[in-house]
Formats: structure tokens, C-alpha cells, sequence
């Protein structure tokens, strides 16, 4: 097969390229087969990924097992699989000096095993696959499914279930580095199922995908599923079993009493949102059914007034309310979904969701109500985002007195950037921001201020007694100079410290130099080869900017320096000598 390196880059990212040919280097390809128009290898990385690559009307395709694989992303297992076939990538990495991969061309191909097997007998055959599917499970899950398809009695039910629930046993716990391989057999069985979909078994889909759901849930509670495997194949199994639902037309009063028991009681939120998404398959005996179950358990739900959030957020009632707020959407009626709403007036931001249903339907004056509601019940602790909605509301009938204090007292209760943009965007409407900004400025002073007189200030705007807060604002506005005393005179975060060397790299390079040579010494004392890199980085800036102002005999002597100073730290001066 002829593929070229231009190829490869042409198909990927600069970040896969790079990191696929570290792989390729390092040997990760450990096996590579060639046939006709295909290549396929094994990759190692966090797992043993397997990567096929291809050409199809004279263009190169590819695809991995990887998370990134199974994205559609040309990955860097791809990229070591593809320079490794072609096996020589010195001269597509300018200035490399790599060594050349060991060949992985195998002596014997894929057409010299074809020809050997075109001689043998059946049985011969037969045995060979038996005793690959033995050492194999993930083969032998495939054929076992495949035989239960095309056995002489017709689709074997009873086989495919046992299948399935080999496939989710997980023997004990599966911890993370066994999780993808786990999660991949059971994704190869839900191959099966979706291709029974296609060959018209759309009743038994149904049947098959509910028992995948059942063991796939019980699977997750044993095991780590931190990179979310598991989730994606409960996703994908809801959505073949709507479609097999759609063609099939199961009895929509029976498959609406499973559905709202799954919905209810699951603990992954497993057909969370049936009701809008099967409506098209429940239809109104359907829908009848689901809302008289859930009306039963929805007068079970006791009213929560402010402040009681012990009982919000548990899990059937949160389910419950989602299902009732669902037959206010269908229905198109507004004061039901209010209704639903009023259920649970335990949080300030309750009460703002009432409101904005008002106002999406048009009912402004409702809305208002709702929220000044909301406000009066949580007079002290209320939600920034209530006030904001009501201060919008009092804009809009020119109550614009009220609207500030609303917005001043969002920022009272968190100083910062982000609600002093908001307040500016408030002022700026009764173009009073001069007045405003003085004021938040002055406010923020105080705190400083005050904060420095407590030895122990735990307020999380604090910013260990410094200016960040006032250096943050200043960036924002664009008065570098402003910000830049500030830091100088208080001090601020290490960020901001960066940001500002770097908005003074043009005019100011001096101070940008003292910035970064400050930083120098801790970063080295974190005494790892990233931090090193990183302290790499900041002396090619010093470099760069002495040289800009004519320093550059001063930068060989500071080298000289940092090269006695820590003599001892070897990665570090190695990387300063290849500077060099």
C-alpha cells in the first residue's frame, strides 16, 4: 500500500503528529500487518489500542481504538502505526536525530496466511477459530452473538441475553486501567444488538436493549468508570432502544409503565426525559398512563418552603418534578408548570425560575412579582442571579434607583472583576458609570485595607493581602499603567504578575525582565524537568528582551550565573547548555 508522510500530517493535528512520532520512536508499535489496501497495528499507550489504516479512492483513512479513535479523530496512534510502516521518518523530521524504527514488516504477510488457509478443510478451519475464540473473549462474545443471530431455529433470545450478561459481569471490581477494555467488549456486544436493529428484529431490540441497560447499571457500581466509557454506552443504548421502540410500536401502556419505574428509580438517569422523548412512540394512552403514575407519586411530594433544602436535591423527588415540569411543556400550560415549581420554594434561585417562566411567556408583570417575592424571602442569602433578573425588570420601568442597589449589592457580597463588569454594564444604562466606578474602587480599597489590619483574613477575595483585585480591573480596562503601580505598590498573583511582563515586553522590557527573572528561582526549586522547561522559557524571554534593549553581554553573565548557582540541579543545566 503506498501512503506518504505528507499524508499522515495532511490527516492529523500538530499535537497527535508530534506525540505519534514519540511513540513512533519509542517502539510503541509492537505489531504491523499490511493487507491489500489495509494496515493493521498494535499500538501501546495507556491501553493496547489496534489502529487500521486505509486507502480509499486513492485518499488515506484511519481509525483507533483509543477514546480519541473512537471520536473520529486521526490520532498519534495512528501517526507511529502509519511511520511505521513506512519506516523511515528521519527525513520527514526536519533535523531529527532519531533513530530509525526496526522493521515491523513481518516476513511472512497476511496473503501467504490466506493462501495457507484457502488449502485447509473446513473442520481444520473451524478449529482454528474455536481455539483463537478460547483464548479470545471479545471474539468469543462476537461469534456467540452471531451464532445466536443465524442459528437454524431462528434469533436465540435466550443465548444473546447470557451473552450480554457474560459481557457485563465484571468478576469483582474493574479498576481504571482494566475499564476500557471492559467497557469495549460491551461495546462490541452493543454492535450486535444495533445490527439485529437492521435486519428487521426491532421487537427483540427492545427486549435485548432493557437487559443491556439493567446489567450495564449494575456494571458501573462496580467498577472505575472515571473516563466515562460506561456512560457513553448507556447513552448509546437508550438511543437504539427509542429506535427499535419507533419501528416496532410495543404497547405503549406497558412500555410507559417501564419507562416511568426505570426513570423513577434508576441511579444514572437512565430514560431521564422519557416522557418527551418516547412521545412520539407513547401517544396519548401512552402519555395517559405516565401522567397517572406520576400524579400518584407527585401528591406523595410535600411542599418545601425557603430555606428547608435537606429533602431538594433527593433523587425521586428531583425525578418527579422533572417528569411533572415535563407535562407543563407538552401541555403548553404555564400556570401548571408553575405549579410544579411552587412544589419547592426551598432556594432563592426557585423563585427566579417561576419568573422567568412569566417572562419567556410574555407575563412581565407576574415575573416581577415572583421575583420581588424571592427577594423578600431571602433577604440576606439570596441568589446574585435574583437580583440581577429583578434589576433588569426595574430598568425596563424606570425604577433605575432600585435596579442599582440590587446590582451594588451583588458586588458588596462578591468584590471582583465579574460583577464589576456587571455593575459597569448597569451604570452605563443610566450613564452614571463614573459615579459608580469610584465608588466600587473605593470599596475595594477599604477592604484592602481593612484586610491588612487581620492577621487572619479568610475572605476569598483577600488575595493574601495584595492587589489583585485592583490589578485584575486595571488589566481589564486597559490602564497598564495603573495596574503596574498597584503590583508595585501591594503586590499581586503570580498571573497577573506574568500578564502584566508581558503587556510591558514592548514599551517597558526592563520591568518585564525583573518580572521574569524573579520567577526564575522558584520555578527551578520546584526541581522537576517540566519546571525546568518552564524556567527555560522564561531566560529565552530575558534573552530576547535583553538583547532588544542592548543588554546582551549582561545575559551571558546572568547564564554564568544561573549555571554556578545551581551546578547541582544537572537536568537543568543541561537544558541551559543546549540554550546556549
Amino acid at each position: 500500500m503506498k501512503i506518504s508522510k505528507k499524508q499522515l500530517k495532511e490527516l492529523t493535528d500538530e499535537r497527535s503528529w508530534k506525540r505519534g512520532i514519540g511513540y513512533y520512536q519509542q517502539g510503541n508499535v509492537l505489531s504491523l500487518l499490511e493487507d491489500k489496501n489495509t494496515i493493521i497495528a498494535k499500538v501501546s499507550g495507556r491501553h493496547n489500542y489496534t489502529v487500521k489504516l486505509w486507502m480509499e479512492d486513492d485518499e488515506l483513512d484511519g481509525s483507533c481504538t483509543c477514546p480519541m479513535g473512537d471520536a473520529g479523530v486521526f490520532c498519534k496512534h495512528c501517526v507511529a502505526a502509519g511511520l511505521t510502516y513506512l519506516d523511515d521518518v528521519d527525513s520527514a523530521i526536519e533535523g531529527s536525530s532519531a533513530r530509525k524504527a526496526e522493521k515491523s514488516k513481518p516476513a511472512i504477510t497476511l496473503d501467504n496466511v490466506r493462501q495457507y488457509l484457502a488449502k485447509q478443510k473446513t473442520n481444520v478451519l473451524v478449529e482454528i477459530i474455536i481455539a483463537q475464540m478460547l483464548e479470545d473473549e471479545s471474539l468469543r462474545e462476537r461469534l456467540m452473538m452471531r451464532t445466536a443471530r443465524f442459528g437454524q431455529e431462528g434469533l436465540n433470545m435466550s443465548a444473546f441475553k447470557q451473552t450480554i450478561t457474560q459481557a457485563t459481569n465484571t468478576h469483582g471490581f474493574v479498576d481504571y486501567h482494566s475499564s476500557y477494555d471492559f467497557s469495549k467488549r460491551i461495546d462490541n456486544v452493543v454492535d450486535s444488538i444495533e445490527e439485529l436493529l437492521t435486519e428487521g428484529y426491532a421487537q427483540e431490540v427492545v427486549d435485548l436493549a432493557e437487559h443491556a441497560l439493567g446489567r450495564v447499571e449494575k456494571a458501573i457500581g462496580q467498577m472505575d468508570d472515571s473516563d466515562g466509557y460506561m456512560s457513553d454506552i448507556l447513552e448509546r443504548l437508550q438511543e437504539i432502544h427509542h429506535k427499535a421502540c419507533v419501528r416496532a410500536k410495543p404497547d405503549p401502556e406497558s412500555l410507559a409503565k417501564r419507562l416511568f419505574k426505570w426513570e423513577l428509580t434508576t441511579d444514572w438517569d437512565t430514560f431521564y426525559g422519557a416522557v418527551e422523548t418516547y412521545l412520539d412512540v407513547l401517544g396519548e394512552k401512552g402519555l395517559a398512563i405516565y401522567r397517572k403514575l406520576a400524579e400518584v407519586e407527585w401528591a406523595k411530594i410535600p411542599q418545601l418552603q425557603p430555606g428547608q433544602t435537606g429533602r431538594s436535591f433527593q433523587g425521586s423527588r428531583f425525578r418527579l418534578t422533572s417528569i411533572m415540569e415535563a407535562f407543563g411543556r407538552i401541555d403548553g400550560d404555564v400556570e401548571a408548570l408553575v405549579a410544579v415549581k411552587s412544589r419547592d420554594l426551598s432556594l432563592a434561585y426557585h423563585y427566579l425560575e417561576i419568573a422567568q417562566i412569566y417572562k419567556n411567556a410574555r407575563k412581565s408583570d407576574k415575573a416581577l412579582v415572583w421575583a420581588e417575592k424571592g427577594l423578600k424571602a431571602f433577604p440576606e442569602d439570596t441568589d446574585s442571579r435574583l437580583r440581577e433578573f429583578l434589576a433588569n425588570e426595574y430598568h425596563l420601568r424606570k425604577r433605575h434607583g432600585e435596579a442599582m442597589e440590587l446590582i451594588w449589592a451583588n458586588f458588596l457580597d462578591r468584590p471582583g472583576l465579574e460583577n464589576y463588569k456587571v455593575l459597569r454594564e448597569h451604570a452605563n444604562r443610566i450613564k452614571k458609570w463614573p459615579r459608580w466606578r469610584q465608588q466600587a474602587l473605593e470599596h475595594i480599597r477599604v477592604i484592602i485595607a481593612g484586610a491588612k489590619k487581620r492577621p487572619q483574613a479568610h475572605q476569598y477575595w483577600a488575595n493574601d493581602l495584595d492587589r489583585s483585585m485592583l490589578v485584575e480591573i486595571f488589566i481589564w480596562e486597559k490602564d497598564i499603567e495603573a495596574a503596574w503601580h498597584e503590583a508595585q505598590t501591594g503586590g499581586c498573583g503570580e498571573h497577573l504578575w506574568m500578564q502584566l511582563a508581558k503587556l510591558r515586553e514592548k514599551d517597558h522590557p526592563a520591568d518585564a525582565i525583573a518580572v521574569y527573572e524573579a520567577r526564575i528561582e522558584p520555578i527551578i526549586n520546584r526541581t522537576n524537568n517540566n519546571a525546568y522547561r518552564e524556567a527555560i522559557g522564561l531566560i529565552r524571554k530575558i534573552d530576547k528582551l535583553m538583547k532588544q534593549i542592548g543588554q546582551g553581554n549582561e545575559f551571558q553573565e546572568y547564564v554564568l550565573s544561573l549555571r554556578t548557582k545551581y551546578k547541582r540541579k544537572r537536568n537543568f543545566i543541561a537544558m541551559l547548555v543546549r540554550l546556549r
